[in-house]
């Protein structure tokens, strides 16, 4: 079993987006997971828990953003509104090979903060 957590501050998302605009949303994040933060009435803090999700799966796998992009990692939201992770390039090869299939995760936030926790079952990464 791997697990993997992170909490952010929304803040933090919010001022990136601000300051660095498309460049820093287009670098961390695919389209559809801009289309769907753009669509909610909780923009920032949608942003800020797929960022932390981001980081919850890179911690799984073990490696941080080490050799990939966090646009790697992209969580969508399936017809029933439960968020689902895709993996993509370099991510999704470390996950092949740890034997990783299926990620669940789960997001929460509020005004200020923004967790997400990750869980696979997979061996080590060699």
């Amino acid at each position: 079993m791997r697990v993997g957590v992170d909490i952010i501050e929304v803040e933090r998302v919010e001022k990136a987006l601000t300051s660095r605009g498309e460049r820093f949303a287009g670098r961390v994040f695919t389209e559809r997971e801009i289309r769907y933060c753009d669509s909610t009435r909780t923009r920032f803090q949608s942003y800020a828990a797929r960022f932390a999700a981001k980081e919850a799966v890179s911690k799984l796998l073990g490696t941080g953003f080490s050799g990939f992009l966090p646009r790697d990692i992209e969580v969508v939201t399936d017809d029933e509104g439960r968020p689902e992770v895709i993996l993509h390039g370099r991510a999704r090869e470390l996950a092949a090979s740890a034997g990783i299939e299926n990620i669940e995760i789960s997001l929460s936030h509020v005004r200020q903060m923004a967790i997400a926790v990750a869980a696979a079952e997979g061996g080590r990464i060699e």
